[in-house]
């Protein structure tokens, strides 16, 4: 019988030979989960001879993941901004830019507090919305990130709001976070404001997601990938309305596509925020836009 390091070297090369990037790591993602292993136990136990049993749990694994169904689906979690997610089809699969995006709020929020020395409104906000929350991810990391937030979460989907749910459940959050379906902030009290406005919002277009992987492409909900107007549309809306919600001093965030950045700067400032700014992502792309009331 196979030593359990034989089953991850062939396993890599299976899925290397399916175009999973990488193919190590995911090998041996998915041969610890079947296992009930953690990475680190694997290492300590790469000599280890495998049953048949073990083998019968580790196939379908494999099998699914060489299909390129996402491994945060075949996981069932993903752990992103110190958070462990319930991941599946119902919402986007938590992207590491937004991530970025998570920590590059909480910076800059910090970051004005220590100007200012107003630490306790301003780093720790009290009024929080995240629009088009999806798994819930943005949220609930800035819910945890700042425990005297109040945070709003809306989505169009009922889908999404259900996974963003139990996960806020899951974390013990659900008080702190209010899920509201609405179409960007359509069904929001009206005159309600925040000290800090979120969003990944669709952006891409569809040429765009038809050259995307099968991971993208087939298995993410499409309304959360894709908007009109060249990837613009919901963007526009974001912005339009957006210095209507935010109060004195609020800051919009915002992750975009890498070329969309000198239209957005221009329609943020005709819409009366101030000092609009571009910031790239790690990889030096301009990913995400701000601006402040």
């Amino acid at each position: 019988m196979p030593t359990l390091l034989e089953i991850i070297q062939k396993t890599t090369d299976f899925l290397t030979s399916k175009g999973v990037e990488s193919a190590r790591f995911n090998a041996e993602q998915l041969v610890g989960h079947a296992l009930s292993l953690k990475r680190m136990q694997l290492y300590l136990q790469f000599e280890r001879v495998l049953a048949e049993a073990d083998l019968e749990k580790i196939r379908p694994l494999v099998k699914r993941r060489a299909q390129r169904e996402p491994l945060q689906h075949i996981l069932g979690t993903v752990e992103w901004g110190g958070l462990t997610l319930k991941c599946d089809r119902r919402a986007l699969v938590p992207r590491p830019e937004t991530e970025e995006l998570f920590e590059l709020v909480v910076t800059r929020r910090a970051l004005v507090a220590a100007t200012t020395g107003d630490t306790a409104s301003t780093a720790a906000p009290l009024r929080v919305l995240d629009l088009g929350t999806g798994s819930g991810a943005l949220a609930l990391a800035l819910a945890k990130a700042w425990p005297e937030a109040q945070v709003t979460a809306v989505d169009a989907s009922d889908d999404a709001l259900a996974l963003a749910r139990e996960n806020a459940g899951t974390l013990g959050l659900s008080e702190r976070v209010t899920f509201l379906k609405s179409d960007w902030f359509s069904a929001l009290p009206a005159g309600e404001t925040f000290d800090v406005i979120v969003s990944n919002p669709p952006y891409l277009t569809e040429a765009e997601v038809a050259a995307a992987e099968p991971e993208v492409r087939v298995h993410d909900p499409r309304a959360a990938l894709v908007a009109s107007d060249e990837g613009l549309a919901d963007l526009r809306v974001i912005v339009r309305d957006a210095a209507a919600r935010l109060a004195d001093g609020g800051m919009l965030a915002l992750e975009t596509g890498i070329a969309q950045h000198a239209v957005l700067l221009s329609e943020i400032t005709a819409s009366g925020l101030q000092r609009a700014e571009s910031v790239p992502d790690l990889s030096k792309r301009d990913r995400f836009a701000l601006a402040w009331r």
